[in-house]
């Protein structure tokens, strides 16, 4: 009788805890944020090529592309990187969706006095995140596959595709809304993330604030430079 009933045992697996759990959803978000806050440094350095000229920069592109070989195949490695943050992008969403409902749940009566500072955070978080992910859409449409891009797309001249783009208003508005959208995003999701990972204590408080203002900054910055230099006429 009791090998019966231990052979029926329906206690929910480890990974199925975790994931029901407040705590479990905020890891999940923690580790998908810093997956995605290592893509957006490696991005924002290998954008910067555009100011040594076309050559570099289209030869950088091509290069993306033959990472790996001959071991791995053209393109496999950018094929992979892709899958992993479009995996990271869906959990971090899904994660901040579901714990933004819980938080509603658990108090669906206003506190008569408002936290304004957390609410301000949050709808930051909230409204940053909808921007971005928006913005990833057109920007994949745009320099990815030409699809809404301003201009005769060129593949395989990344150089001029970003100068077209960066030529027209409304490409600079989409991108420098987005930009400052992504800097308020990290700046709380990067001291968020250590907190949730158990990095925030007293002692190392002011250098992770320390860190998320200059990761905000030096990001938003660096993304930011490419479309003023088309603008002002540095790059063209």
């Amino acid at each position: 009788m009791a090998l019966a009933t231990r052979g029926t045992d329906q206690r929910p697996s480890m990974t199925r805890t975790l994931w029901g759990s407040t705590i479990g959803k905020k890891t999940v978000m923690a580790v998908s944020g810093l997956i995605m806050l290592g893509y957006l440094v490696a991005h924002m350095l290998g954008n910067l090529k555009i100011f040594f000229g076309p050559p570099e920069f289209n030869g950088y592109a091509h290069w993306l592309r033959t990472i790996g070989e001959p071991i791995l195949h053209y393109e496999w490695a950018l094929w992979i990187v892709r899958v992993v943050l479009v995996v990271a992008v869906v959990l971090h969403a899904v994660c901040a969706y579901q714990l933004s409902r819980r938080d509603l749940a658990a108090r669906p009566d206003k506190y008569v006095h408002k936290r304004a500072r957390a609410g301000y955070a949050t709808r930051t978080m909230r409204w940053g995140g909808i921007i971005l992910a928006l913005f990833i859409v057109w920007h994949i449409l745009d320099l990815t596959t030409g699809t809404v891009h301003s201009g005769g797309f060129q593949a395989g001249h990344p150089y001029q595709n970003v100068v077209d783009t960066f030529s027209t208003w409304y490409g600079n508005v989409i991108y420098l809304v987005a930009m400052l959208a992504l800097g308020l995003h990290i700046q709380h999701g990067f001291w968020s993330a250590a907190q949730t990972l158990g990095a925030g204590n007293a002692t190392r408080e002011r250098v992770l604030k320390g860190t998320a203002n200059l990761l905000a900054v030096a990001l938003t910055a660096g993304f930011i430079a490419v479309p003023v230099a088309v603008m002002t006429g540095v790059v063209s």
